[in-house]
């Protein structure tokens, strides 16, 4: 075996390493899901156990319906506010750039530097002030305004990647800047579009900190109900873990129903 070949077996098996120490702690967590709660604290840990389905019963049982609920209102609302509003400013950052487009593009990233924990008094004030606390809806404004800047980054760079002069033959053609936009440049950013929106989903459906502060039991999102396993008594771990399983699997679905578009657009210009 010569040099190269011994290098690039070192280097896949490093890999191979890195990517099960990784995944190692989520396979864990499903193993753990369906173990009973004696078997979940046994030391050194068994991993030869009987399967059980019981404690999935009783998380579905403790109303996890209701917070599932609410995290799929106000990520899908957030997220498609997010590419309503984003998408325009983008195509107008790139191919119709503005006066001071570096300047616009600063300020909105730069909303992103202040930390969420300087911000939370003064949102708590607002949101009570207008009578949204433990509203759903406090959190799709709280989760459009924290992923906009995101994805007006993101869509600016796949905009880019499109040639100037297809909006310039489309308009030769008569096309206007609407008819333009939805025929020729929104079918070839689709890739970027879905990567767009993976991204804010998984922002938004993994946020906890607005959660937990601006809701108690009627706008409950998934983290916080998470949380409520944690208790007094101790910690519940299999219930935790199925719990966390159920909580990642809408996620995980949609990051695998999208798994072509995202790779598509992640190369298209995100990550350049």
């Amino acid at each position: 075996m010569n040099a190269r070949k011994r290098s690039g077996l070192i280097w896949g098996v490093l890999a191979w390493a890195v990517g099960i120490g990784m995944f190692f702690p989520v396979l864990w967590m499903v193993l753990t899901a369906f173990k009973q709660e004696g078997d979940a604290y046994t030391d050194p840990p068994k991993l030869l156990f009987t399967p059980t389905l019981d404690q999935f019963s009783a998380v579905l049982d403790s109303g996890i319906g209701t917070s599932l609920l609410n995290s799929t209102f106000a990520t899908a609302v957030s997220t498609a506010l997010v590419l309503a509003l984003g998408i325009p400013a983008a195509f107008a950052l790139s191919l119709r750039p503005v006066r001071k487009t570096r300047d616009a593009l600063f300020f909105f990233i730069g909303t992103k530097m202040l930390p969420v924990v300087a911000a939370i008094v003064p949102l708590y004030v607002i949101v009570g002030d207008i009578g949204l606390l433990d509203n759903i809806w406090a959190l799709v404004i709280l989760y459009t305004a924290m992923n906009l800047p995101i994805a007006v980054w993101m869509m600016r760079s796949f905009f880019l990647e499109v040639p100037g002069e297809l909006l310039e033959a489309a308009s030769m053609d008569g096309a206007s800047l609407v008819t333009s936009m939805r025929e020729v440049i929104l079918p070839l950013v689709a890739p970027g579009i879905a990567a767009t929106a993976l991204i804010c989903v998984i922002f938004s459906w993994n946020e906890f900190f607005f959660a937990v502060n601006l809701t108690a039991v009627q706008a409950q999102t998934m983290p916080v109900f998470l949380v409520g396993f944690i208790t007094g008594e101790g910690l519940y771990w299999a219930r935790l873990s199925a719990a966390a399983v159920l909580a990642a699997l809408p996620v995980v679905l949609a990051g695998w129903l999208a798994q072509n578009k995202l790779v598509r657009g992640l190369s298209f210009g995100a990550i350049k």
